[in-house]
């Protein structure tokens, strides 16, 4: 087991051996509290931008779902007359400059793995840089954007924002409960209390557009009101001419699947939901995948994530099937309907 992994495992677990570093955690709770009254009281360390600001982020280290979230609220945005951008900081991307505006044309060294993705998905305009302040006045210049999206940015204090969203997986919820480095989070759970919006990610179907969750088999105890979703394996699509094959249509074979995002499991868990007899391949999230990782002793296809087959396209597999899932976030009506409710009144 790589040390990747066993941290995984005491974060989201016992704690273990972890517990020596308390003094840490409490030093770096002190740290985040000091930082963030003191950027949230200061109009010299932060910016006011003229358009609405929403933040998409979490308090836990991993992948929760922000991305689908995130193209889910460009599109309803664009359908209520909105023209959003994105900001982002471009974990891994290796631009010729910052800020650096990405498209569906950028090379993926360049954009990094989740930009390029909201590029491709939401036809919106996406900048990134490590700082967000300077992407968003960046994207302000150079597009007719009148609202910004701003992807995993909740603890960057630097950018005044509007409207605050917070996603957490369900599955995983809080881990351990403790902040880093003895557990997940980047902040304390009591940091909820201040935010407009908590999005769970379920994986139960949601049939109605409720604001509470009606399986609560696997999500961390939250105040209410909480909006819950889910991710709706849509289609397994080639990753070389983008032939599509619905998702529940999917032949029930063996297969291998590789996963280099925050919480593979939930990936292998959807695969097996749809009757695919799962080979488990979990990578590190943001991994830079190359062909010898794609190959194996066998011919059997190869399925991935969305957010992996950005990095994977060009690479020579030989004869190999690759393909990718695409899914989408199926988000409560409410939610949407309030945060343009609130957007519109602050234009």
């Amino acid at each position: 087991m790589s040390f990747d992994s066993h941290l995984q495992q005491r974060w989201y677990g016992r704690p273990g051996w972890l517990l020596l570093l308390l003094p840490l955690e409490w030093l770096f709770r002190v740290i985040v509290a000091a930082r963030r009254w003191s950027l949230r009281r200061s109009l010299q360390a932060s910016e006011k931008l003229p358009v609405p600001v929403v933040v998409i982020g979490n308090i836990a280290v991993g992948g929760t779902g922000k991305t689908p979230v995130t193209i889910a609220l460009c599109a309803a945005l664009k359908q209520a007359g909105f023209h959003p951008g994105i900001v982002s900081r471009g974990y891994g991307a290796k631009p010729p400059q910052f800020p650096y505006l990405v498209d569906a044309q950028s090379r993926v060294d360049e954009a990094g793995d989740e930009p390029l993705l909201l590029a491709l998905n939401t036809d919106c305009p996406v900048v990134i840089s490590p700082d967000r302040v300077a992407a968003a006045r960046y994207l302000l210049a150079n597009s007719d954007c009148d609202v910004i999206i701003s992807d995993d940015g909740l603890q960057h204090y630097r950018l005044q924002r509007d409207i605050e969203c917070v996603v957490i997986d369900g599955a995983r919820g809080f881990g351990n409960g403790h902040c880093l480095p003895v557990g997940p989070l980047r902040e304390p759970q009591q940091r909820l209390d201040s935010v407009d919006a908590v999005l769970v990610n379920t994986s139960s179907t949601l049939t109605d557009t409720s604001s509470t969750l009606t399986d609560t088999s696997s999500t961390p105890a939250l105040r209410e009101p909480y909006y819950a979703f889910w991710l709706r394996p849509r289609a397994f699509v080639a990753l070389g001419d983008g032939r599509e094959v619905v998702a529940t249509q999917w032949p029930q074979r063996r297969l291998h699947a590789v996963a280099g995002i925050g919480n593979p499991a939930r990936f292998f868990e959807t695969l097996r939901s749809l009757g695919v007899d799962v080979i488990e391949h979990a990578f590190p999230d943001h991994h830079a995948f190359t062909a010898t990782d794609l190959q194996f002793a066998d011919n059997l296809p190869v399925i991935m994530t969305e957010k992996d087959a950005v990095k994977c396209i060009g690479l020579d597999v030989g004869t190999r099937e690759c393909w990718y899932l695409a899914v989408e976030a199926v988000v409560p009506d409410s939610l949407f309907s309030r945060l343009i409710g609130r957007i519109a009144a602050l234009k």
